[in-house]
């Protein structure tokens, strides 16, 4: 499975970015991180600009999960068990959504499989960026039987 991460900004510090690596290089499946960047100084617009960008990025075919902290809250087994279903349906990628400073465009969350929350707690979204790609890792986990995951 393939997961396909967009992700409004850079990532700018080096040791959130070195986390982020080291999970992405764990994972025997392909993650690709896109960053969205939009050029706007006016947030409405800018928070457009961004999910305009997302959607055009995203893939039609591909399950599409939207970050933000208004969606579902999940274990890490639901989260283990909803990407192994859409593997076991032939999903081949994965899409995911992360906002930026003023969150996800409503079309962004309107097309989504699945609006996931990481927590009620708003995050940067450096910091967003490596809890997913940590419970992506330990989803997989999960799946084949390994035992990083603890219950």
């Amino acid at each position: 499975m393939r997961c396909l991460l967009l992700a409004v900004g850079r990532c700018r510090d080096p040791a959130l970015g070195e986390l982020i690596t080291r999970y992405v290089d764990r994972l025997p499946w392909p993650v690709e991180i896109r960053e969205i960047e939009a050029r706007s100084v006016d947030p409405v617009r800018r928070r457009a600009e961004e999910g305009r960008a997302i959607l055009a990025a995203s893939l039609p075919e591909a399950p599409f999960v939207a970050l933000d902290e208004r969606g579902v809250l999940l274990s890490s087994r639901a989260f283990a068990e909803r990407l192994g279903r859409w593997r076991e349906e032939g999903r081949r990628t994965v899409v995911f959504a992360i906002g930026g400073a003023e969150g996800l465009d409503p079309a962004v969350r309107e097309r989504a499989d699945l609006v996931l929350a990481l927590g009620r707690l708003t995050l940067p979204h450096e910091l967003a960026r490596l809890v997913l790609v940590e419970q992506i890792y330990r989803a997989y986990s999960i799946l084949v039987g390994h035992p990083y995951h603890r219950e």
